[in-house]
C-alpha cells in the first residue's frame, strides 16, 4: 500500500487504507482493472484545496489499444497542497447520480453559507431551525468561539413524538483550523465535529454524538449522512 500509494496521498489518508484495504481505488478483480483516471471538473473549495471529480477507467487486455473501456467508476477527489507538494487527502468512490441533486425532489439550499444537501423525497416538507453551536478553550467552561447551526427537521418531528434532526455547523475556515489545533472543544465527547463538506468561506461539520439520544428515525438519518449528502456551493 505504501509503496504504490505513499507518494501521492496523505499520510492520514494512506494510514486509513491500510485499516481498511477495501476502502483503496485499485485493482480488485483480474479483470478488468484501473488503467487510469478520466477527469471531469476540477473546483477550488478552499485555500490550495481542490476537489477533483472523474472516472476510473476500467479495461481488461481486449480494451488496451481501443478509446472502449470495460467500465468506468465515478471518483471524486480532494487534493490539497502543502509544503511539499500537491496530495490527495479524501477519495470517494462511487456513483454521483446517487447524491444528484437532479434525482431527487427534496433537495434543501442555503444561499446565506453556501451548501445543498439532498433528502429522501420522505422528508419533503422539512422544516429549518437554526441553532448555534459554542465552543471553549481548553480547560475553560467560557464560550470563547461560536457559530451558526443549521438544523434540518423530518416533517413528522413533534413536541410530543420527536425524530432525529440533522444538524449541520458552519465554522469559518479559521474556526476550523484552530479547532484542529485544539485552541478550543466544541462539547464534552472525546472526538470533534466530522467535516461534511466546505467551500471558499466555511466548513460544515457534523456534531459528535449529534444522535447519542437514539430518536425515532436516527438509523435514517446516519444513512443520509452516509450518502455524502451535502454538496458545497460558492457563495458571493
Amino acid at each position: 500500500m505504501e509503496e504504490h500509494y505513499g507518494k501521492y496521498v496523505t499520510g492520514e489518508l494512506l494510514a486509513k487504507w491500510q485499516s481498511n484495504p477495501e476502502l483503496a481505488p485499485g485493482r480488485a478483480v483480474s479483470s478488468p482493472w484501473p488503467e487510469r483516471i478520466q477527469i471531469g471538473t476540477i473546483e477550488k473549495i478552499a485555500k490550495q484545496t481542490y476537489r477533483v471529480t472523474g472516472e476510473i477507467v476500467e479495461v481488461t487486455s481486449a480494451d488496451l489499444d481501443k478509446e472502449n473501456a470495460a467500465n468506468k467508476v465515478p471518483v471524486t477527489l480532494i487534493v490539497k497542497r502543502f509544503e511539499h507538494g500537491w496530495l490527495i487527502d479524501d477519495v470517494s468512490i462511487g456513483s454521483h447520480e446517487a447524491n444528484d441533486e437532479e434525482n431527487h425532489d427534496t433537495v434543501y439550499t442555503n444561499t446565506e453559507y453556501g451548501f445543498r444537501f439532498v433528502l429522501p423525497d420522505s422528508w419533503k416538507g422539512y422544516s429549518i431551525v437554526m441553532d448555534k453551536w459554542e465552543g471553549s478553550a481548553p480547560g475553560s467552561a467560557e464560550v470563547s468561539e461560536t457559530g451558526p447551526m443549521v438544523i434540518i427537521r423530518h416533517p413528522e418531528w413533534s413536541t410530543e413524538d420527536p425524530r432525529q434532526d440533522i444538524p449541520i455547523m458552519v465554522l469559518t475556515l479559521a474556526q476550523w483550523d484552530d479547532l484542529q489545533h485544539e485552541k478550543f472543544h466544541i462539547g464534552a465527547a472525546p472526538v470533534g465535529p466530522a467535516e461534511l463538506g466546505r467551500n471558499q468561506q466555511y466548513v460544515f461539520a457534523l456534531p459528535a454524538r449529534y444522535n447519542f439520544g437514539f430518536l425515532k428515525g436516527y438509523e435514517e438519518v446516519e444513512q443520509i449522512i452516509q450518502s455524502r449528502p451535502l454538496k458545497p456551493i460558492q457563495v458571493k
